[in-house]
């Protein structure tokens, strides 16, 4: 992927299984919400698989281990091995086993995961400021993480001792809607503390490494359904990214998008790997057309006319957007346009 400002989304002529050879899927929004698999998540992933592509679960949630997102995925009908799945757990562990020497003492604030990946890396989870940690990592640690566990990261800090977070996502989807992620948490402990704490996860380059280390992927293809991580997190990478809407990216964000948050592709749902993607052509004079559609950018809003598939028109009106906003986000009304989408 250029680093050049995206101004269309892309086409393809072929489907996206068979144009890369790794799908680097983010879980939460994309293939589950709340422990449930998303519509079509199933079929589409046992189709490209079936295919040839390489499946790998790129997750910022570093609660739980790669052993049971693998057996939870196994459990929804998507056969998973652990070895598929990448946790911001993983990373922040590299990044800290980089730092620090084998057997140093790092106090977790955080879950299962993040234990297991320090074990991993030859590093002693323990509980306490008073264990003499020579690190603090905090990662999700789900809804019924004590409050406690705040303070003894902030006791650690305020002696000196570096602070690391696997991931900084203010928010993370679940069943009932859209609640309080890892970022939120790290938020008290710097308000409380004053202090920075290195961060691997996604959009950040330790994550990527992370993943191409372990996958071993040569054309690999993000796919997600957050512009702030998954995407940027592809951007950074220098590779291609498909976005898809079954998670926290709605309309007016995606046409808003500064040029880090522009995906390649842009899908409903998983079915998108299956398929190729529709050329958007035109320039800013004429309007960018797909499908049905043309969209303009003038005045105060986006215009959309036409007729055909919500997703065409959307991916017109990303065009329109991105090219009025270039290097910035695009400040143009969407509203009347996506109401015509039924976005």
């Amino acid at each position: 992927m250029s680093r050049s400002v995206r101004t269309r989304p892309e086409g393809s002529g072929r489907g996206l299984n068979e144009a890369y050879d790794t799908a680097l899927l983010d879980l939460d929004g994309v293939v589950y919400a709340g422990g449930h698999a998303i519509a079509h998540a199933v079929d589409s992933l046992a189709t490209a698989r079936d295919g040839g592509m390489r499946l790998a679960y790129v997750t910022n949630n570093a609660l739980r281990t790669p052993d049971a997102v693998a057996a939870h995925l196994t459990e929804l009908g998507i056969p998973t091995g652990a070895e598929d799945v990448i946790t911001s757990a993983q990373a922040v562990a590299r990044l800290i086993a980089e730092q620090l020497p084998s057997g140093a003492r790092v106090l977790v604030i955080g879950g299962e995961g993040l234990r297991v990946a320090l074990r991993e890396r030859g590093l002693e989870p323990v509980e306490s400021a008073e264990d003499d940690p020579a690190a603090v990592v905090q990662g999700f640690g789900g809804p019924e993480l004590p409050w406690g566990r705040f303070a003894e990261a902030c006791y650690a800090i305020a002696r000196g001792v570096p602070w690391y977070a696997s991931n900084t996502d203010l928010t993370i989807p679940g069943a009932r809607g859209i609640a309080p992620g890892n970022g939120a948490a790290v938020e008290v402990v710097r308000i409380a503390t004053g202090a920075e704490p290195q961060v691997a996860g996604k959009p950040l380059p330790p994550m990527h490494r992370e993943t191409i280390l372990r996958t071993g992927a040569q054309r690999p293809l993000v796919v997600g359904d957050r512009l702030d991580t998954d995407i940027e997190g592809a951007f950074n990478g220098k590779v291609d990214s498909l976005l898809v809407l079954t998670g926290v990216t709605d309309g007016p964000q995606l046409l808003a998008a500064p040029p880090q948050h522009r995906p390649t592709y842009v899908d409903a749902d998983l079915r998108g790997l299956l398929t190729g993607q529709p050329e958007v052509t035109g320039d800013a004079e004429g309007g960018f057309r797909c499908g049905g559609w043309t969209a303009t950018a003038g005045g105060e809003r986006l215009e959309l006319d036409g007729e055909g598939a919500a997703l065409d028109g959307l991916r017109a009106l990303c065009a329109a957007a991105w090219t009025e906003g270039g290097e910035r986000s695009c400040g143009l009304d969407s509203g009347k346009a996506l109401a015509r989408l039924g976005l």
